[in-house]
Parts: C-alpha cells; sequence; structure tokens
C-alpha cells in the first residue's frame, strides 16, 4: 500500500504542473492576440490620443484663461493627470469590444469549447487590455514638458504602476460587460453611457474640494475616483506646488470628514478589479 502511495503522488503533482502550464500559456496566447489586434488597428491607435490630446489643450488652455494661475501652477497642470487617466479608462474599456466582435464572428464559442479554463481566457484578455492602455498612458507622459509638468525616472514608474492597476479594473469591468452584450453596436452604446459618466464624475477635469453635496456624494460611489486621485497625488508631490495652488487644487479623497488614506484608495481600486474579475469570469463562462 505505501508503494502504490508513493507512485501515486508524483503522478498527481505532474499533472498538476502540466495544468497549471497549460493554463499559463493560454493567457499568454490570449495575452499575445489582444496586443497583435490592437497594433493592427493603426486608426483605433490614433483615435485613442485624439480626445485627451483635445481635453489637454482645448480645455486645459480655455479653463486657464478663465481660472487663472495660482502661483504659476495652472488649470493645465492640474487637469494634466486626469488627462493621462483618461487616456487609460477609455483604452482599457473599449479593449474588451474584441469580446463582442469574437461573438459576432463565431470565434468566441471556439474558445469556450476549447478545454482551457474561462478564468485563464478572461485574465488573457484582461491582461491584454491592461498591457495597451497602461502603455497609451505612459505614451502621454510625452506631452507634460509641454505645458510645464515635472517628471522625474521615480515618477514614471510610479505613475505606469498606478496606471496598471487602473486599466486593469477598467479591463475587467469591460470584460465583464461585453460578456453580455450580443453586438458591437450595444456595447458602443452601453459604454459610452457608462464611460463619460464615471470620467467626468471621478475629478479628473475639476478639483473634488467645494462641490454641492450632491455632487459630492456621487463623486464619493464613483469607484474611478478612488483610482484617478492616487495617479494626481504622485505627480503633484514633486511639483514644488506654493500652498495656494495647494490649497486650490487639492488632491485626495474626503467622506464625512475623514480623509481616505492612499493605501485605502489602492485597496478600493483593487477590490473593484478582484469583484468585476470574478464577475467576469462568470459571464464569460455562460453560453451565447
Amino acid at each position: 500500500m505505501a508503494t502504490t502511495n508513493i507512485s501515486v503522488r508524483p503522478a498527481k503533482l505532474i499533472d498538476e504542473h502540466n495544468r497549471i502550464d497549460f493554463e499559463l500559456r493560454t493567457i499568454a496566447m490570449v495575452w499575445q492576440r489582444e496586443l497583435i489586434r490592437f497594433i493592427r488597428t493603426k486608426t483605433r491607435i490614433l483615435s485613442s490620443f485624439v480626445q485627451p490630446i483635445l481635453f489637454l489643450f482645448v480645455l486645459g488652455y480655455g479653463m486657464t484663461s478663465l481660472v487663472g494661475t495660482t502661483g504659476g501652477f495652472d488649470f493645465k497642470k492640474f487637469v494634466f493627470p486626469g488627462i493621462v487617466a483618461m487616456t487609460v479608462v477609455t483604452t482599457a474599456i473599449f479593449s474588451a469590444i474584441s469580446i463582442v466582435w469574437d461573438r459576432e464572428f463565431g470565434f468566441l464559442r471556439e474558445m469556450l469549447v476549447a478545454p482551457v479554463s474561462r478564468g485563464a481566457l478572461v485574465l488573457g484578455k484582461a491582461l491584454g487590455g491592461t498591457t495597451i492602455a497602461t502603455i497609451q498612458g505612459t505614451i502621454m507622459l510625452a506631452l507634460a514638458p509641454l505645458i510645464g509638468v515635472h517628471l522625474t525616472v521615480l515618477l514614471v514608474l510610479e505613475v505606469i504602476l498606478l496606471e496598471a492597476l487602473m486599466a486593469f479594473a477598467l479591463t475587467t469591468f469591460g470584460v465583464f460587460v461585453a460578456s453580455r452584450i450580443q453586438k458591437m453596436e450595444g456595447f458602443q452604446v452601453v459604454m459610452q453611457l457608462l464611460l463619460f459618466p464615471m470620467i467626468f464624475l471621478s475629478g479628473a477635469l475639476f478639483p473634488l474640494n467645494g462641490l454641492p453635496s450632491w455632487l459630492a456624494v456621487i463623486t464619493r460611489i464613483n469607484p474611478l475616483t478612488y483610482a484617478v486621485d492616487p495617479l494626481r497625488h504622485v505627480v503633484f508631490a514633486i511639483q514644488n506646488m506654493p500652498p495656494a495652488a495647494a490649497a486650490r487644487f487639492t488632491t485626495g479623497v474626503t467622506i464625512f470628514g475623514y480623509l481616505v488614506p492612499l493605501w485605502g484608495e489602492l485597496m478600493i481600486t483593487v477590490a473593484f478589479a478582484l469583484t468585476f474579475l470574478a464577475l467576469a469570469i462568470a459571464g464569460f463562462g455562460k453560453p451565447d
């Protein structure tokens, strides 16, 4: 009996190792497919930059002429982290449109009948969208010198990590929505209805202090708020803002007078990402 146990246990370990290796290769292949698809769509790459650049320069310069400059710190510099976040969020969510595309052309059904877990498929798509959105957001940092935002190597690394977390959270959200939509037109309509309110009500384009009570409540229940604020926090930390500018263009999110710490905002974003990852996996496994 002892000999039997010794011979069976290594076989189980080998099978478990092969299964994990197969799942990892599946994740890598889906991730690579998402990147190849994105690289081949040149119009998608260009269009993803148009709207953020317009917001940065048109809205930035327009609002600066209205609100003025405080201690050498103007609205363009304030809105820059929000524009980077907008680039990441838009790219991340719309990367999930590939699921609807695959469903329309029958490729999704082939993926679902393959001997792979739904979790590996969803995770591969989420990581693919995360990679693309993070790259897009990082490219936007090249505009920082044009508006007087100072960058350092450490800041860029911190921004990349925050972008990746934000991108993963919003990609899983997009995959969750896409897994329940049959047509591309429907996905685009739903995303437009969800995306722009989430961006505008996250504090990406205006300070969160001094808002009317009803608007303050909405911004606090918007999960994107807790992903945008850390990005603004790390960018502002090295800008040598004078006290007057720091008081006017504040960072941080308060709830009932309590300032949510930076780690708390990150935990909220992580919880949002994990929740929609689980929901996306559950929805992805349902038949068409």
